[in-house]
């Protein structure tokens, strides 16, 4: 069974940081892409950052570059979003997500396979 189970979301005042953890189970992590993605209220799902399969190739959007770093731990099946000089624009859930497709390394929503069930950022002003 493919389980996706982030956890570290919370409130926090704007400059705040948080570290998101992503726990994975079910498949094959080590061969898999993951990405952390977001959603406000109101809006569309968007990407944040990406990491690949060992951990040597990440990518993120350019509202969060210079704040956020992920990272991986392919020995605990677990993918990490660090996230610092948080903005009240950073509130939404956030979801991480693998795509199971070996060499891929997109930014796209639509090719990853496994998704988490979110957890809940909250900046304030």
């Amino acid at each position: 069974q493919v389980q996706l189970v982030e956890s570290g979301g919370g409130l926090v005042q704007a400059g705040g940081s948080l570290r998101l953890s992503c726990a994975a189970s079910g498949f094959t992590f080590s061969r898999c892409t993951m990405g952390w993605f977001r959603q406000a209220p109101g809006k569309e799902r968007e990407f944040v950052a990406a990491i690949n399969w060992s951990g040597g190739r990440t990518t993120y959007a350019e509202s969060v570059k210079g704040r956020f770093t992920i990272s991986r731990d392919n020995l605990k099946n677990t993918v990490y979003l660090q996230m610092s000089s948080l903005k009240p624009d950073d509130t939404a859930v956030y979801y991480c997500a693998a795509d199971a497709t070996f060499g891929d390394f997109t930014t796209f929503a639509r090719t990853y396979d496994y998704w988490g069930q979110g957890t809940q950022v909250t900046v304030s002003s």
